[in-house]
């Protein structure tokens, strides 16, 4: 596929104004492209964030919008089983994709939907846990060779945001209420960031062993996981989740152990370290860095369509996540439709 977007102002299209889309809005302002429509079927969510964001079209109907056209991209950040549609449409209309994470719901329609595409347009997905600034401490020690080659690796997540509230729904429900009737809620939803994550820092892993349960009552997804993994040279890669852990934050935290040839590193919430070194320990302000991690994957979209350079997380990248995501549940005996 040739491109010549380098030469000319890019311009993006939202599809999507959830709560997310601030998020998304700001990143490509600090990237320097205009975003030029927002599309919603919710007309007065869109309508809302585009005077927010004094963005002049404003659209409740896809088709309607890339008729319309006068953008290169678009960042589709709807609900998962909208994604393939408005990929395919975009496709069609010749518009670069960044499509929010998880690709489809399954790895079957992300197989079909990424062989639909092809080369006809640039496909990116917005899997950004990755690029959080205390996980980016962790990368960034690992590539200076402070541990040595990576040898063990261990993630933990752990949240009360499904614990009950003395008869008010859970934090999380209340917030998703999607996840009322959502059967594949934590592994799924959450932890394909923290596959993602290990992925990104061992490389290839395949599940050996996975169990999910159920600690909340009443709902009919997963909020507690154990998973087990493998990698090249016989490494060991764990996850463990839990969000209905009393105790802990609504919104989960993580914590983090790299073992290296010569060093471990380990991230628990907002400060990371290596072991037996105090004075490398850093402490990270996630809440006033959250926007850091859309910038960088919005900023890594655009670099990549403008110059024709790769996107760390390329549609072909985060089929492997979303392969290691769904072999989970089958390692735990649940069925992918």
């Amino acid at each position: 596929m040739k491109t010549d977007a380098g030469k000319h102002q890019l311009r993006a299209a939202l599809v999507g104004s959830g709560m997310i889309s601030l998020y998304h809005l700001r990143a490509w302002q600090a990237a320097g492209v205009p975003v030029v429509a927002v599309c919603d079927v919710d007309s007065a969510k869109a309508e809302a964030r585009a005077k927010e964001f004094e963005i002049d079209r404003v659209y409740n109907d896809p088709a309607a919008m890339f008729a319309d056209g006068g953008f290169d991209l678009v960042d589709i950040a709807t609900s998962v089983q909208a994604h393939a549609p408005m990929t395919r449409m975009a496709a069609d209309h010749g518009v670069h994709v960044m499509l929010q994470k998880p690709m489809t719901e399954t790895v079957a329609e992300a197989e079909a939907l990424i062989a639909d595409v092809g080369d006809r347009v640039r496909f990116m997905i917005h899997e950004n846990y990755r690029f959080r600034p205390h996980y980016m401490t962790v990368r960034n020690w690992i590539d200076q060779g402070l541990i040595g080659d990576v040898r063990h690796i261990g993630i933990v997540c752990r949240g009360q945001g499904l614990c009950s509230r003395d008869g008010q729904e859970p934090f999380l429900v209340e917030r998703q209420p999607y996840l009322r009737g959502f059967k594949r809620n934590l592994v799924f939803e959450t932890m394909i960031h923290h596959l993602d994550v290990l992925r990104a820092i061992a490389g290839p892993l395949k599940v050996v062993a996975a169990r999910l349960n159920r600690l909340a009552v009443g709902l009919p997804g997963e909020d507690t996981a154990s998973i087990l993994m493998v990698g090249a040279d016989g490494l060991i890669a764990t996850a463990d989740g839990c969000i209905c852990a009393p105790g802990y934050p609504d919104l989960h935290g993580d914590r983090l152990e790299v073992i290296g040839t010569t060093g471990t590193i380990v991230m628990d919430y907002n400060t990371v370290s290596i072991v037996g070194d105090d004075s490398s320990t850093v402490t990270v302000d996630l809440l006033g860095r959250y926007q850091e991690c859309f910038d960088i994957a919005v900023a890594n979209f655009v670099a990549g369509v403008a110059n024709g350079t790769p996107f760390e997380t390329d549609r072909l990248d985060n089929l492997e996540t979303l392969r290691l995501m769904e072999s989970v549940y089958r390692a735990a005996g649940v069925e992918i439709a």
